[in-house]
């Protein structure tokens, strides 16, 4: 009886030592399935990607990683709500790290988003930020929230605190939103609260020009054309190559407060600042001509062409200035000039 037993105890101790050496390699199959998924992913083969990781869950439920490959892939392709079933299941999970449950809660915001789900979306990126609150993709996914909702006042909040995460600074950005704040008071009728806006953003960013340009309209509304002119100056002169949206709005307002013999020394302090700047250089071209001064006018174009001869404005410029003093094969020539260039631009 004790021999039997003996023996018995002998098999039992050999079949787990064989079962210990030999059982299958469950784990070493799903890494290695898992590292051809990953392998595929580099490729941009997503098809097999999916395929191996659809192999690795069905080995291995608790494969974490697997499954958010796999609801990434699925959003990738365009299947947003099946990745966003997958995601969601994983936050039921026991025992996830706070790596883990920031990588699952990302995967969830950015699947919303594809939704146009953006209220669901910009929860799941909080709560990211919740776990940890330096999470600059969290910070930069929620401005983008934000800038799409048009919620300026925290996309404002939002800047200031991704410009502290990089430790770099861009007024010009917190400005941008505070115009836009500002903006949005006007179309509520909130005037004064809208120009108390562009004023916060002339003194947080006092080289940014479309403040001045915003603060130019609003006086101009309100007939104050005097403080109108001048913002609208010094967006002209921060702005030189979107000055010209505001020439004709400086010249009306001149007029209108009788101050047009203005408009020339306007244009000669843009032209001072920035020489190569055509729109302003026609339209000083334009007030010479209407004040009789033909040569002068015709003077500063040809200069112009000088330093830029491939310009169509500043040709035409000189066609227009051409015409009454000009004989009829050189206004010709002056045409073959303009239409080259128009083909050549037209060929490129």
């Amino acid at each position: 009886m004790n021999w039997i037993i003996l023996t018995a105890v002998v098999l039992i101790m050999a079949g787990g030592i064989i079962f210990y050496y030999y059982r299958p390699k469950k784990k070493k199959r799903t890494e290695s399935l898992y590292t051809h998924a990953l392998n595929a992913m580099v490729r941009g083969d997503t098809r097999t990607a999916l395929k191996h990781l659809r192999d690795v869950v069905k080995q291995d439920t608790s494969h974490i990683d697997a499954y958010l490959q796999m609801g990434d892939i699925l959003r990738e392709q365009g299947n947003a709500q099946a990745a966003v079933k997958i995601h969601q299941s994983l936050t039921v999970r026991p025992n996830l790290t706070n790596e883990v449950r920031k990588d699952i809660h990302k995967s969830l915001a950015l699947d919303f988003e594809q939704i146009g789900h953006l209220n669901k979306a910009r929860r799941e990126a909080e709560f990211v930020l919740k776990l940890d609150r330096k999470n600059l993709w969290a910070n930069e996914f929620l401005l983008r929230i934000f800038v799409d909702q048009r919620d300026w006042k925290r996309a404002t909040q939002m800047t200031k605190s991704i410009q502290k995460l990089k430790q770099s600074q861009d007024p010009n950005q917190i400005a941008r939103f505070l115009v836009f704040q500002g903006m949005d008071k006007l179309e509520k009728g909130q005037q004064k609260e809208a120009e108390a806006q562009f004023q916060k953003a002339v003194k947080t960013a006092p080289d940014f020009g479309l403040p001045y340009l915003r603060l130019g309209d609003l006086f101009a509304e309100n007939r104050d054309l005097v403080k109108a002119i001048e913002n609208w100056e010094k967006f002209a002169l921060i702005n030189p190559e979107n000055g010209r949206f505001v020439y004709s709005k400086i010249e009306s307002a001149l007029f209108d407060l009788g101050r047009f013999s203005e408009v020339e020394k306007f244009y000669e302090r843009i032209l001072e600042k920035d020489p190569s700047n055509l729109n302003a250089l026609t339209k000083l071209a334009n007030v010479l001509e209407e004040k009789g001064e033909h040569s002068n006018a015709l003077n500063l174009v040809d200069d112009a062409l000088s330093r830029n001869n491939g310009s169509i404005h500043a040709h035409l410029m000189k066609l227009k200035l051409s015409l009454h003093v000009s004989k009829p094969h050189e206004l010709s020539n002056q045409i073959d000039d303009i239409i080259q260039l128009l083909t050549n631009a037209s060929e490129k």
